[in-house]
């Protein structure tokens, strides 16, 4: 853990932000260093993917050590999210840094989503001197935080990244001390909602009350998304009952910043409201500005939505009932422009195969307790393109972050004893997946095991 320790503060020491207006020095410098780690480690096959407009791709192979072994692929991500307003800051963001009161906790930009879990791999490749009882092919990505080319690239090289199972390190645990799978992401779309109503503002005195106001208008019609519990009221979008495990209320509420006193939105459990069920955010709005506000009927208001639906919903077909209950409304008679935005689907693992029950053991293991499942309202757009390339692999998620280490906000922290009990799961899972997959790969023989 030393070692690895001083690997993730060195990684995590460098700004490697692939955002646009970001120089792309410090994104080279994390690749290079990952590069000289995992050589470090035992890989022998390093290969850099260099697609147009994208920050390099790292990929590795360790070959199986026999042909009865399992191949498994890791990814991760190098790339971290901006640090945003430098003031909101315990202390540097790029600049790991203990954190008072809290042992083993190390606070970093990236340090956690999703430094922690490259050298979480990392971890487990030194367990074995780089040789585990698997095949291995790593895919450490560059830009998964702005979003790249390489999310689509995987089913075009099929051959790359075929595998029996993967294990995609960009999440972590419910809480610290609880180890968790994710078994689901929901999908995502945007959708642009424009009212125009007058060739230019027009004096509220003397026009208003008659003259088509465009903010109310839009207001009238965003209203409808809703029905008066909070619940979406959007017809076609799927919910069913979360099954899983979720928060407690009090856990979300503080990670949510609620203010005392009150209420959650929406009826139905929380994994209900955030996993298994849609959500419908208004993330912009274009409207005159209070501090510069005339005495004015408004002319044209535009506003932003955020869909998240089911995991198993088709991705257009959500983002088509959205744009259908949209454009049949008419407040005051007045008809919408509704424009659809880019849209990704959501993703659902299968469970109860092979490499689950390897994990479920693994982290059982690690951590000594049984895991858990869960989703997330998040999206992870590569995972489809990985599972299109590979069908029929295990998809795991699993790694070293939690819900409350404050991954994209100020103050990002990891907790070292998630790091190690995530090297140890890792190092677990693939001892039995190879175990099992072998096991099963042999002939069958009288009273023996298939």
């Amino acid at each position: 853990m030393d070692g690895l320790r001083a690997d993730l503060e060195r990684l995590a020491s460098i700004p490697s932000v692939a955002f646009p207006g970001y120089p792309p020095e410090p994104v080279e410098e994390a690749h290079d260093l990952l590069v000289s780690l995992l050589r470090e480690a035992g890989v022998p096959t390093i290969e850099r993917i260099d697609l147009a407009d994208t920050a390099p791709v790292v990929y590795g192979e360790i070959p199986p050590p026999h042909p009865d072994a399992p191949t498994v692929l890791l990814y991760g991500h190098y790339d971290v999210q901006p640090a945003g307003n430098p003031t909101l800051w315990l202390s540097p963001p790029f600049e790991p840094t203990p954190v008072p009161g809290v042992p083993g906790a190390l606070r970093a930009r990236g340090i956690a989503d999703d430094k922690s879990n490259v050298i979480a791999h990392l971890g487990m490749l030194r367990v074995y001197g780089g040789r585990p009882p698997v095949g291995i092919k790593l895919v450490i990505e560059g830009q998964e935080e702005y979003g790249s080319p390489f999310d689509d690239y995987p089913p075009t090289d099929p051959e790359r990244f075929a595998c029996d199972a993967m294990v995609i390190a960009d999440l972590g645990n419910l809480r610290p001390g609880t180890p968790t799978l994710t078994t689901g992401l929901r999908g995502a779309c945007e959708v642009m909602v424009e009212v125009r109503t007058l060739a230019e503002a027009r004096h509220s005195g003397e026009f208003g009350g008659a003259a088509p106001d465009a903010l109310l208008v839009l207001l009238r019609a965003l209203a409808t998304l809703h029905d008066e519990h909070g619940d979406v009221a959007v017809p076609g979008l799927r919910r069913d009952p979360w099954e899983g495990a979720t928060y407690t209320e009090e856990e979300f509420r503080r990670l949510a910043s609620v203010r005392d006193g009150l209420p959650l939105i929406g009826t139905g459990s929380l994994g209900e409201r955030l996993w298994s069920g849609p959500a419908v955010t208004v993330i912009g709005l274009d409207a005159p500005d209070v501090a510069g506000a005339a005495s004015a009927v408004v002319p044209y208001a535009r506003a932003k939505l955020n869909l998240r639906f089911h995991p198993l919903q088709d991705a257009k077909e959500a983002r088509g009932a959205l744009v259908k209950h949209l454009r049949a409304q008419r407040p005051f008679g007045i008809p919408l422009t509704v424009t659809p935005g880019d849209t990704g689907p959501g993703f659902e693992a299968r469970t109860g195969g092979p490499a689950y029950r390897a994990a479920l053991t693994a982290l059982k293991e690690a951590w000594g307790t049984e895991a858990s499942y869960v989703a997330t309202g998040g999206s992870i757009p590569l995972v489809n393109g990985l599972a299109r390339a590979a069908p029929g692999a295990e998809v795991l998620l699993f790694g070293a972050q939690d819900s409350m280490c404050n991954l994209h906000a100020p103050n990002e922290r990891v907790l070292l004893s998630e790091v190690r009990n995530t090297v140890v799961a890792m190092a677990a899972f693939v001892r039995e997946y190879a175990a099992d997959f072998r096991a099963r790969q042999a002939p069958s023989s009288p009273g023996g095991r298939q």
